[in-house]
């Protein structure tokens, strides 16, 4: 393989970087009946419009999500929460699988976790409801009603805090105790946050088709009156956050309980970035309530994760340290390399994401990545559900989190990831998928029950189809059915679709259509959904037919020392056929970290191969090949 020049590795790493979608031009301001509501709202319950709308944004960017509750059991533009009626407490995502995804040790499964128990501040339904004069059924179906009753509710609080307060700034308390919050922090970020987009301003189409305008305000926030809701400090203990962000340190438990060298959890000591470098952030959401999370990271027989983010108000918890291994992705070759971060939620069956959490995680993201060097793009900030099964027999057991209904695009534009104007996409060269989510309602299936089609809702996923046709069916993915079972329209079955912000090589055009390669086939869908993008694919060397596609990236068996076992080198289902193009993610080392149990953290130290991997988007989710079988060559 000839030496790329330095010129072409920087224009791969801009490359990677590519946007998720252009900037968009500003909506013209309009009044729309959701505009009227909240003006009329404001007035009748005397709280500043301006006030209303930004923490109504904070809560829901003013959508209604079609009366489902989010995955903290709140309902409406304004968020307001019911867990006796949303029911939101489910299994946990861990339950009966092995995150840890190492095929060297016995394999690992969880029992199920307890049952959650919901906490008071998921209860202001019936308050606001009362406070309103109308019904909680209203509240939690009705806009208009849930709207009202949001801001009869921030009224009461302004009234018991701060009567004769004529400010806008001076609803800074307010606001913070409608957060739900009861530490400082975690209700100073929520307001900071409200009174950041008051002074920004903001307007969006609401995903009912509502244009809402939110004009900016050069307001001056009161914070000084944080004092008076009397919260809990909070205390970071050493947790690795950034500035500004409300984040407590509650560790992970790290025990031995049984005889045998395996008998020890829930995570592996280590010394990153000094002995592995981190290379990838992995988002997932919990399938549990906040409550059963926390109680689930104590248990050392259970798995783990770096980092937890509450729904409701956006709090961190943080409790395995970035040295640290968590088990958290099902491949321990990128557990070993990635932090984990979890998100209280669920990914079909009940619920969306609150801007709080949204707001938090990309504040924790953009500070790590910057600590780290990492790039912000997808090839690198994964989900769960772009994680590789280890080898064919894992890849069907692989999660799917945090599923279509993350918005991967709001996201990214959080992160602050670098921006490009959007092009339309040739015949030729790579693309960036991006469907306008609002307006992308995929018929998914199984959201509750198995073949009931889920609620209609925007997705940051599009569905290949095997020709360029919505009638043709969808491409088989031989790992994820390895009996030659077709694919589904099931929320799970990832097998056949992209999501926002993956980048791959287009291998055809017919009019509307558009063709990307994908798991060694042709899959066909809209060109409306993609932006074209520039940079590098890699492609079988000349006379080589295929090449072996991998789950991870292990070192060839005389890397490791003398007594050690090597670990297999053990190829996916899929190969890389001659003539096929699979976007570069970057470079992949060699590498197995083997493990013991050690509370010092200086024995586990990688075993580093002369191989060298190189990352691909190959379906859905990433996988590697082997560098000295393909070619790098930029998107042409």
């Amino acid at each position: 393989m000839p030496r790329i020049p330095a010129v072409m590795a920087t224009a791969a790493s801009v490359a990677l970087l590519l946007p998720l979608a252009g900037t968009a031009p500003a909506a013209t301001p309009q009044t729309s009946d959701r505009q009227q509501q909240y003006a009329a709202a404001a007035a009748e319950f005397g709280v500043p419009a301006q006030v209303l709308l930004g923490v109504s944004y904070m809560e829901s960017q003013w959508n209604t999500y079609a009366g489902t509750p989010s995955v903290a059991a709140g309902y409406g533009p304004m968020h307001l929460t019911d867990f006796a009626t949303a029911d939101t407490v489910k299994s946990t995502e861990f339950d009966q699988s092995d995150a840890r995804g190492d095929d060297s040790r016995p394999t690992l499964h969880p029992a199920p976790a307890p049952a959650g128990v919901p906490a008071a501040a998921l209860q202001t339904v019936q308050q606001a409801a009362q406070l309103a004069g109308t019904t909680a059924a209203a509240v939690r179906s009705d806009p208009a009603q849930n709207i009202r009753a949001g801001a009869a509710l921030l009224s009461s609080y302004q009234k018991q805090l701060h009567p004769q307060g004529d400010s806008i700034g001076d609803w800074y308390a307010a606001v913070a105790k409608y957060s739900g919050a009861t530490d400082e922090g975690s209700a100073r970020d929520f307001a900071d946050e409200v009174f950041e987009t008051i002074q920004q301003g903001e307007t969006r189409t609401t995903d009912d088709g509502q244009l809402v305008t939110l004009s900016p305000d050069a307001v001056q926030a009161n914070t000084g009156q944080l004092a008076d809701l009397h919260l809990t400090p909070t205390s970071s203990n050493g947790a690795e956050c950034p500035a500004r962000l409300a984040c407590e340190l509650d560790p992970a438990a790290y025990a031995q309980y049984g005889p045998g060298p395996d008998d020890y959890g829930n995570h592996d000591t280590s010394d990153r970035p000094a002995t592995q470098k981190i290379d990838y952030i992995v988002i997932h959401d919990t399938e549990g309530s906040w409550d059963t999370t926390l109680k689930l990271i104590q248990d050392p027989t259970y798995v783990s994760w770096n980092y937890t983010i509450r729904s409701q108000d956006g709090h961190v918890d943080q409790h395995v340290l970035a040295k640290d291994v968590a088990w958290h992705a099902g491949n321990w070759y990128i557990n070993s390399r990635s932090i984990g971060i979890e998100h209280e939620g669920f990914l079909a069956q009940s619920g969306w994401y609150t801007e709080a959490m949204y707001r938090s995680s990309a504040k924790l993201v953009r500070y790590l990545a910057a600590k780290y060097q990492i790039p912000l793009n997808r090839q690198h900030i994964l989900g769960h559900d772009n994680v590789p099964g280890i080898t064919g027999p894992y890849i069907p057991g692989q999660h799917t989190d945090p599923g279509p209904y993350w918005d991967w695009d709001h996201y990214f534009d959080l992160l602050g990831a670098p921006r490009f104007p959007s092009l339309p996409i040739p015949a030729f060269g790579m693309l960036t998928v991006r469907p306008d989510m609002a307006s992308n309602n995929v018929p998914f299936t199984g959201c509750t029950t198995a073949g009931t089609p889920c609620p209609a809702r925007g997705s940051s996923e599009v569905i290949l189809h095997s020709q360029p046709s919505d009638d043709s069916p969808l491409l088989g993915d031989i790992g994820l059915h390895p009996g030659g079972t077709p694919q589904t329209m099931d929320v799970n079955d990832v097998g056949s679709r992209v999501a926002t912000g993956q980048q791959y090589a287009i291998a055809d055009r017919q009019g509307d259509w558009v063709a990307i390669w994908y798991l060694g086939q042709k899959g066909w869908f809209h060109a409306r959904d993609a932006v074209f993008a520039a940079g590098f694919v890699v492609t079988p060397k000349d006379g080589k037919a295929s090449v072996p596609v991998y789950g991870r990236a292990y070192p060839e068996a005389s890397a490791y020392p003398v007594g050690a076992t090597p670990q297999p080198i053990v190829p996916q289902p899929y190969t890389l056929s001659a003539g096929q193009f699979y976007v570069f993610g970057g470079v992949a080392p060699a590498e197995y970290l083997p493990t013991v149990y050690d509370p010092t953290g200086t024995k586990n130290k990688p075993v580093v191969g002369k191989l060298r991997y190189y990352e691909i988007q190959y379906g859905h989710r990433v996988e590697f090949v082997n560098a000295d079988d393909v070619r790098l060559v930029p998107a042409l």
